[in-house]
C-alpha cells in the first residue's frame, strides 16, 4: 500500500476567525485553504464538556499540506485560535490517499487526464 504524501488540515472556528487561522497556518509553511460557512449544533453536554458557550455560525477552514508539515500547522493553528481563544476552534487532521488537478485542460479524453 502506498503511504500518503499530504494530509487534510480541517479547521472549526466561529465565524470571522477563519482569516486567522490561515495567517498562522501559512506561517506554519501552508500555502492556501478553502473557507467554508457552517453551522454547528451542539447540546448542553459537549459545551460542558469542552467549558465553552458554542456559537452556531462557523467557519470550516480545510487546508491541504504535506504530511511533513501538518503537525506544525496544527500546533500554529491551535495556539492562535484553539478553544482557549477567542476562535474557540478545534483542528484535526485527516490522510489524503490521492489527490489530482481538477481544471479544463484535465479533461476525459486528454492525453494527460487523470485516469480512474
Amino acid at each position: 500500500m502506498e503511504e500518503h504524501k499530504f494530509e487534510l488540515v480541517v479547521c472549526i472556528v466561529n465565524a470571522g476567525f477563519s482569516q486567522n487561522v490561515m495567517e498562522a497556518a501559512r506561517a506554519a509553511g501552508a500555502k492556501g485553504g478553502t473557507i467554508l460557512r457552517a453551522r454547528g449544533s451542539a447540546n448542553p453536554e459537549a459545551e460542558e464538556f469542552f467549558n465553552i458557550n458554542i456559537q452556531p455560525d462557523k467557519e470550516m477552514v480545510l487546508i491541504l499540506v504535506p504530511k511533513e508539515i501538518k503537525d506544525e500547522v496544527i500546533r500554529t493553528v491551535y495556539k492562535e485560535s484553539g478553544l482557549a481563544q477567542e476562535a474557540n476552534g478545534i483542528a484535526f487532521s485527516l490522510p489524503v490517499n490521492r489527490t489530482t488537478t481538477l481544471k479544463k485542460e484535465d479533461a476525459p479524453g486528454k492525453p494527460d487526464a487523470p485516469q480512474k
